[in-house]
């Protein structure tokens, strides 16, 4: 898929399809029934319902329109490479929305090859995704990728999703045995990369799976992740149902088991302030989005009420030249 075609794998031949000029837009990953228009082109008729759904708020600051990155898919790579400082907060963060499609997470540590702190790396991230299993790869050695292709059934659908630079291109490439993604170099000083993939496409593999690729993410802002929230930081949710008060706003209240757990460090205080953090971002997006469903319906009922004025004075100016016109003919009939 690109800004312009769809490109749609039919039963005998691949399509290049416009978008559809009304209903659902199509995402990567869902199933359409095609149709012909007045010319006898193929054009999508429909999207089929999706069963999961990768999705994120639209990357700028202003909006809160969603953004579907890819659709039907069963698990959700979260790319990991150690050859840069590990993000915890990136992590929980994408891990929220890969609970939150309905797919299965997974965990992809890559280049494994490359720093003599893959071992420590694994570790760390094995704590942090608690529940999610991880799978440690070196493209480069072939290492990791049996186990990881054993985890793709045939017909199954995996995502890769991860920051540019991260090794996904050359993950897919090993995978699929040829160059099938192009792929750059990294800057040694940050560990960025620049975007070799540009548009989200699927590649199948040779077990029968499919892999989505979709280009590195630099931002990755929640919409509407409460499911995934709750699947992420459940253990949180266990110290909340804690507190002596129902109402506990985990801040100075007396019984606070948040605030116990904080401080005899059960509870980590990075995790406590990223969960806080994505809360208020999830908070502010609602907000915002029903500010802006507000604003659309004053727009339309005002709309409305224009048109509704607009008819009104047209009746009333209709009648008035009617009124004048039967009373210029009776003025004439009369001087008859």
């Amino acid at each position: 898929m690109d800004r312009n075609r769809v490109l749609v794998a039919a039963a005998d031949q691949f399509l290049h399809v416009p978008y559809p000029l009304h209903g659902s837009i199509p995402a990567t990953g869902d199933w359409v029934w095609l149709g012909m228009n007045a010319s006898a082109e193929p054009v999508i008729a429909s999207v089929l319902p999706r069963y999961s759904e990768l999705s994120r708020k639209r990357a700028f600051a202003a909006s809160s329109d969603l953004q579907v990155l890819g659709a039907n898919i069963d698990i959700v790579g979260v790319v990991v490479p150690v050859d840069r400082p590990l993000t915890h907060n990136r992590i929980e963060r994408t891990l929220v929305a890969a609970w939150d499609s309905g797919a299965t997470p997974l965990v992809i540590v890559t280049k494994a090859d490359l720093a003599n702190i893959a071992d420590d790396v694994v570790g760390q991230v094995m704590l942090q995704a608690a529940g999610v299993d991880v799978v440690t790869t070196s493209a480069e050695q072939h290492d990791g990728l049996e186990e990881l292709s054993g985890r793709l059934p045939a017909g199954s659908t995996l995502v890769l999703l991860g920051p540019s630079g991260a090794g996904k291109s050359t993950l897919i490439n090993a995978l699929v045995g040829y160059q099938a993604q192009d792929t750059g170099d990294v800057r040694t000083g940050d560990g960025k990369g620049r975007h070799t993939t540009t548009a989200r496409e699927l590649v199948p593999l040779p077990g029968g799976a499919v892999l989505m690729d979709t280009p590195g993410v630099r931002g990755f802002e929640l919409f509407d992740a409460e499911g995934g929230m709750g699947e992420m930081f459940g253990d949180l949710e266990e110290f909340m149902e804690a507190c002596r008060f129902s109402d506990c706003a985990h801040d100075r209240e007396p019984g606070c088991a948040v605030q116990a757990a904080l401080d005899d460090g059960t509870l980590d205080n990075r995790r406590w302030a990223n969960y806080l953090k994505l809360q208020r971002e999830l908070a502010a997006l609602t907000r915002r989005h029903d500010a802006a469903a507000h604003r659309a319906y004053q727009r339309e009922w005002h709309q409305k009420v224009v048109a509704a004025g607009k008819s009104q004075r047209s009746a009333e100016r209709y009648g008035y030249e009617k009124s004048v016109e039967r009373e210029g003919k009776s003025r004439k009939s009369g001087r008859k």
